[in-house]
């Protein structure tokens, strides 16, 4: 993984590229996206998910759970998706406002009680299952002040799909 230097700028997605997404969004407001993913169990706790015609994104579980610890855990990989939307959501602003990033960088843990073992342990009916709580904590350097750099962070996560996806209520229909 590259360091960046002070004096380094981050690597900017292309400017008139978002101009023009920012003009499909405008004009026409109410276009839905349907994502998909494709998982194959692979044998004990290691998964192939495919999205797209990429490579297979593997997620395993670690030894404590029972895994081979060859890849990130479905939480893992929760904490990993936030934390690349936020980011990305950071870096697409900062390009929109004219904000030179020299550096972006995200840490995130979130607390979950595993104790339910995939409904297999304690299956106390008041028991939390899922992340109770997550903690970002993001270190941006830009040729802004902190105020600014707070309000661009702020503006993201608002505007995160995977945080709001952790945020509200989602329909899930099982087939």
């Amino acid at each position: 993984m590259a360091t960046l230097t002070s004096c380094t700028r981050l690597d900017p997605i292309d400017k008139a590229g978002l101009e023009a997404l920012k003009k499909a969004g405008i004009a026409n407001p109410d276009v839905i996206k349907t994502l998909k993913c494709r998982t194959v169990a692979a044998g004990k706790f290691r998964h192939e998910n495919y999205i797209r015609n990429l490579p297979a994104y593997i997620v395993d579980e670690p030894p404590v759970l029972l895994g081979d610890d060859t890849a990130p855990n479905p939480s893992e990989a929760v904490l990993a998706a936030l934390g690349s939307c936020v980011a990305v959501g950071i870096h697409a602003n900062a390009i929109d406002k004219d904000i030179v990033i020299t550096k972006l960088e995200l840490e995130l843990e979130g607390d979950l009680n595993i104790t339910a073992v995939w409904g297999t342990g304690d299956l106390d009916e008041n028991k939390p299952l899922g992340f109770t709580d997550v903690r970002i904590k993001v270190d941006l350097q830009t040729n802004k002040d902190k105020a600014t750099n707070d309000e661009l962070i702020a503006h993201a996560i608002k505007y995160s799909p995977v945080a709001n996806t952790l945020l509200r209520k989602v329909n899930v229909e099982i087939k």
